[in-house]
Formats: structure tokens, sequence, C-alpha cells
């Protein structure tokens, strides 16, 4: 008679030997159920690299997990160019910007929704199913029934379009790439293809179509099955967690934890096969130098954001060898560390063999079963990890079971992770303004300034257009910069000078969201330019800033009127808008001084707007004007001349660095000075010199006999634009 030799994971085996052999026989087992061959299983980090080869393996997704993905499909890179007027002396400036259409497969079986989707590790859609990026995308969940995406059957044709059915897979058209270095960045998408926890026995009851029964309790939050067959994924779920695949009724049945066991009798042993003493028993106890001291289960984190994670078991000592384990599925801390107890466990019982040769009658024992030896010892309960039957003796091969174990152990601890806040992107809030020549960073030339951000801290960026004068069609200027710090003043602010520290005046502002902050920098910093703020028309520096409240600041130790705008100086209201100043984080729209004294209009459309956001204010050429002078004096001389005098200023330079003057900064000097008396101007000159002598004559001429109240102005008159003018009343 032949030999049958039957174990676990079952053999197919042929042969007419009576209904109690052939219960263990079909079509079910090994290979044909499982698929030969092939015996990798997958990996743990396969899911977190995006691919985009022939012959990448696409998994099968189950539960809740993060995948990676695959390209299978792509267009070149779009440009697109966005032209920005350069104004007198400045180059046309063009930027350009790239955008890319693909698609991502995700699953070898339909699944239910995407949920987050990062791009390089940061959020790009968040659980709410906002986007945090600009693009358009589909999903297709992967129906059998699943038609071409529209994209992909313009591009190919709808005849060579594939629908990819039974493939579910996401399409990105358009993605805007900027902010990715103007490539396409590596994805990571939260997947959920069922509805709630499985248990690894449903899992290989999916995979065999149904050939496998599950009898398992432990549960998944997701998996992923690759590998290069169904065997494969079977039995990396299987070596992980303590488990059997049996045949008990023709079926194969994936088994975890405890059945009532079979007990053989001594009375039915033995005599039929002249045994002595009834069962012939062969036992064998390995070395603990042969068993693992500790057990580590690498698995999918949930409560990290599906970062690995790592749990051991172990039975004290420093861990001389330990096995490790991967396990490519989303669980939680806890059910981890059961898994590597029990696993510990187990391969610590395994330790004790026996083989034990019944009569024939017990050929119906089936590899997996649970039974109880008589006369067992410590040991009590072995499971049957062979069967080999011989010349109608049936030898059964045993490994010893754990012990059952008591109460669960606590709760374990994930670890902690740095995880990206996942806030919704929300509308845009802009600021337009001008800033005078000489601001540190800000490149010399007219235009208008945008700064933008949110009042959510998840708010990124906008697109933003611009022109002048009503434009019928404004002109694309390209993207926002990053979030500046944008808020309004929530105390009234008083007057003060702009000469010396303001040590005594304080203003409180209320920032757009909780994410924006202040701090305060030393003397020394201000000097070089930092904390530099528009609050209205004034900038203002503050050494000082001081949280009182959500987003809400004391900013102290002023410098005000700074860089030419102390005509700004005044009571500053509640509401009135601040931004601090940061070069990196604004746009610039170039105007030429052609468009002096014209309205500029600046539009920006955002993820989160709903309608484009307008802000329009007029453009005053700030930048090209000189600053007004200062130090004005009027001095009457013993033949009844006037002496007026002045020291003019540069938007070449703020720093007195020679100690003499500062740079003219203009093609030639020239002022306008204007004297008037009771409101009436008396005279106008334009004068070449920061000086100018009124004799009596013209006073006398001009109806100014005599001495008086008498005012007189002075703006000094730049290659492209005239000051602001500086004014006082004197007594002469």
């Amino acid at each position: 008679m032949a030999t049958l030799v039957l174990t676990t994971v079952g053999t197919l085996v042929g042969g007419p030997i009576g209904g109690a052999v052939g219960a263990l026989i079909g079509n079910r087992i090994d290979g044909t159920v499982l698929g030969g061959g092939g015996r990798q299983g997958p990996r743990l980090g396969e899911l977190s690299v995006q691919t985009s080869s022939y012959g990448s393996m696409i998994p099968k997704m189950f539960g809740r997990m993060r995948v990676a993905g695959t390209v299978i499909w792509a267009t070149d890179l779009k440009e697109n160019m966005t032209r920005g007027g350069g104004g007198k002396g400045q180059p046309d400036a063009r930027q350009y910007s790239y955008s890319a259409s693909f698609a991502v497969a995700l699953s070898a079986r339909a699944v239910r929704s995407i949920g987050r989707i990062w791009a390089d590790g940061t959020l790009l859609r968040g659980a709410a199913g906002d986007w945090k990026g600009v693009t358009g995308f589909r999903f297709h969940p992967g129906g059998e029934g699943q038609v071409v995406d529209p994209l992909i059957a313009a591009v190919e044709g709808i005849d060579r379009a594939p629908a990819y059915r039974g493939i579910a897979y996401v399409v990105f058209e358009d993605m805007a790439l900027a902010a990715y270095g103007n490539r396409i960045p590596s994805l990571s998408f939260e997947v959920e293809a069922d509805a709630g926890p499985m248990t690894i026995g449903a899992v290989a009851a999916i995979l065999s179509g149904g050939a496998i029964a599950d009898g398992s309790m432990t549960q998944v939050l997701g998996y992923a099955a690759s590998g290069d067959s169904v065997r494969g994924a079977v039995e990396t779920l299987a070596a992980a967690v303590p488990s059997v695949l049996i045949d008990p009724d023709g079926g194969l049945v994936l088994r975890e934890g405890r059945e009532p066991p079979v007990t053989l009798p001594v009375t039915a042993l033995g005599t039929a096969v002249g045994l002595q003493g009834g069962v012939r028993q062969e036992r064998d106890r390995r070395t603990a130098g042969t068993a693992a001291d500790a057990v580590t289960i690498a698995y999918y984190e949930i409560e990290r954001d599906y970062q690995a994670g790592l749990q051991r078991a172990g039975r004290g000592g420093v861990g001389r060898r330990v096995t490790a384990v991967e396990l490519p599925a989303v669980m939680s801390a806890t059910v981890a560390r059961d898994i590597a107890e029990r696993r510990l466990a187990t391969d610590w019982a395994g330790r004790h063999e026996a083989v034990v040769r019944l009569p024939w009658r017990w050929m119906g024992l089936m590899p997996g079963a649970a039974v109880r030896l008589p006369g067992a010892g410590p040991v009590a309960d072995w499971r049957v990890a062979g069967v080999t039957i011989d010349r109608m003796v049936v030898e059964v091969r045993l490994v010893a079971q754990p012990a059952e174990r008591g109460a669960m152990p606590p709760p374990a601890v994930p670890g902690r992770a740095v995880m990206q806040p996942d806030r919704p992107h929300g509308p845009t809030t802009i600021a337009i303004f001008e800033l005078p020549a000489g601001v540190p960073g800000i490149a010399a030339g007219g235009g208008v300034h945008v700064a933008a951000a949110g009042v959510s801290p998840g708010w990124r960026s906008a697109l933003l257009s611009g022109g002048v004068d009503g434009d019928a069609t404004l002109t694309p200027i390209g993207r926002t910069a990053p979030a500046a710090v944008i808020g309004r003043v929530a105390v009234a602010m008083p007057v003060a000078g702009s000469t010396l520290f303001d040590a005594r005046t304080a203003i409180e502002i209320v920032l757009l969201n909780d994410a924006m902050a202040l701090e305060g920098r030393s003397d020394a910093a201000m000097l070089n330019g930092a904390n530099l703020a528009l609050v209205g028309g004034e900038l203002i520096q503050f050494g000082r800033a001081e949280q009182i409240g959500v987003a809400r600041f004391r900013l102290t130790r002023l410098l005000r009127g700074r860089y030419g705008t102390e005509a700004a100086i005044g009571a500053h209201g509640p509401d009135e808008r601040f931004v601090l100043v940061e070069p990196d984080r604004l746009v610039t729209m170039a105007l030429p001084a052609t468009a002096i004294g014209a309205p500029a209009t600046i539009m920006a459309s955002g993820i989160g707007d709903a309608d484009p956001v307008e802000a329009v204010g007029p453009f005053l050429g700030l930048a090209l004007q000189p600053p007004a002078p200062v130090h004005l004096s009027a001095t009457r001389l013993v033949d009844g001349t006037i002496w007026f005098r002045w020291t003019r200023r540069s938007r070449a330079g703020w720093a007195w660095a020679d100690g003499v003057d500062v740079p003219l900064g203009e093609e030639a000097e020239r002022y306008r000075l204007t004297i008037s008396r009771a409101a009436r101007t008396v005279r106008t000159v334009t004068v070449d010199g920061p000086a100018w002598l009124y004799p009596p004559d013209l006073q006398a001429a001009d109806g100014l006999a005599g001495a008086g109240a008498l005012a007189f102005a002075v703006a000094q008159l730049g290659t492209l634009a005239a000051s602001r003018e500086a004014g006082r009343i004197f007594t002469v």
C-alpha cells in the first residue's frame, strides 16, 4: 500500500483507500486552492513607495489601508506661462508653472471610497474631502461595469482607452506641481475597501474565492494582499497569527484559537496492532536555545497615520534570539502585542513534540486537530502537525500547544507621532499696499504688493490676477507667496514721535488665525529692518511681542513712521489693517509711473473661495517718490530777506553712512517751494538746492509786508514723481 503523508497545510493525494482518507482528499487542498509554486507573501514596506514600472504588482485591499499605488497612465507635463509688466527700466517678467495629468491604480479588487491623500508626506486632501492643492480628481472604485475615464479617452481615443475593470484607481487632471518642485509628487492614499474590521479568516476566504472558510478570531483593520500566489498571502497571515489550515469535512478552514480536544482513550489503542500498554509514544523536547526569547511584530499603526509600528513580547533577560515577524496589516498596538505574545507562547510550547502510532481506525484524525494524550505529564494540549498512513498504522506527529491564558494584559501604547494637522483650506484674505523705496528686501521699482493668508490655518495659496484703471481683463500674475501674517488693530493706538524708541505706547493686534504668531527682536535687529509692519498707512517696528489671548498680541518698544511714513502717524483705530512685512511672503505687481493715480485691482481665487476675492486701491507710486524733506526752518535776515532751509532725504537709502549726506537717488536735485499766508498761496518757486532766499521786494509784490504768520511747504521733485509736501508755519 502506498504511504500517504498529510500535513496542516495539506497535500493533494489520491487513491481509493476508503472514506476516512477520502475526507482528507479533494481539489480544494494546497495547489488547486492556494496556488502552487510561489510562496512569497506581502512585505511591510511594499505599500509606502509609489511605482510606475511594468510588471508591478497591484495588491488587493481589505479594510482600511494607506497605499502608494502604481502610476498606470500619465501625460507629459503641461507648461503654463504668466506675464507681468516690469515698469520703466524693469524687464518683462514671465513666470512658468507646470501641471500634469495621470492615473494611479490602488487595488486589484473593488474598494468603497478614498479618504485622505498625501503628496510628498503633506496632506493634499483632508478627511472631509477638502483639497489643500489645485487639481482635478476622479475616483473609479473598480467594479466590473466600470466605464472609461473621460480624460484618458480624450487623450488615447475611445477605442484604445482601457476601463481598468476590476482595478480601483484614481485620475488627477491638471494637478499643479509648483509646490512639489514641478514634478509629480510621491502620493499615498487612505483606501477603504470594506466596512469595518475583518478577521484574517475572512481575508483568506475572499482570496480563495470561498474555498477557505473563516474560523479565526483576530481582527485586522486593514490588509494588503500581494505576493506571488494566494498561498503566500494567506500563509503570511497564518504565520504571524498562530493558526492552522485544516480540512474537517472536505472544505478548508483557517482556524485560530482552541476547540474541544479529541482525547485518545487507552482502551481504544494497542490491542489491534499488538501494542502493549496502549499507545506507543515517542517524545522530544528541544533545548531552550532553539526557541526565541522574544518575538517582535512589525505592523501598520492606525493611531499614527499608518506608520510602521513595532510591538515586542519577551520572556525576560537580554533576548539572545529574537523572531521578527512582518505583518503588513493595519491594527492597534494592543492587538499587535497580543499577537506577539501568542506567537511567543506558541513557539515555546512547540519545543515539545511527540509521535504517536495508532490503529487504522484513527485514519480520520486530521492535521490541525486538537488532541489530549493520556498520561501526557505537564503538557495537556497537543495539535496534530502531520499524519502518515503506512501499512495500516497511523503515525501522528504532535506539537504541544501553550496553556490557556489568564487575564488580558493592559492596553499597549502605540507611541507618539508628529502628524500634520488636517485643517480645511478656507477662504482667502488679501491685502494690497505700496511700500516706499528702500525697505529692506523689497526690489526697487513701482508697484503694489499683495499679502495673502486665510482665516483657517490650513490655507495655502491662491491664484492672483491684477490690472489698473478698470482693465476689462485682468492679467495673471501667478500664485500667492506663503501665508503672510495679517491681522487688525484691536485697541486704538495713540500718536507718538518718529525719531526715538517709543517705550510708552502699546498696540494690540488680533491675527487672522491661531497658527500665526509674532515675536520680539533686539534693538540692533530692528535697526537692520526686523519686525517691520504696516498699520494702516504707517510703517512701524516692534521690539517686544506678548501673547495675551488666542491670536492676540500686545506690541511694545516701537519705532514709528518708518521709511518716510511719519505723515501717517496718528491714532490708529480698531479694525485698521495690520500686515507683517516679510519680503518672501509678498507678491509684487509692477506698475509704470504712467499708472500713478489709477486704481489698482487684485483678484485672488483659492481652493476655499466660492467666488474670487477682490481688493482695489489707488496706485500712488509711493516707491517712485523721494521722501519728503525734513528740518524745515525760516529765518528773517537783517535786510528783511527770509531764508528758507530744509534737509533732503533719499529713496536710494535710509542709512546715514558717512555722516555727511545721503545719496541723491534722482537724476537732478529740484524742489517745489510753496509760500502762503492765511490759507492763500502767494508764491510757488522751483529751486535746485535745499534753500531759498525770499527778498523784501518779492515779499512786497506778494503782499507780505510786515511781520506775521507765514506758511511754507516744500516737496522734492524726483525723476519719476514728486515727494509728499512737508510744511511748517513760522512767524517772521
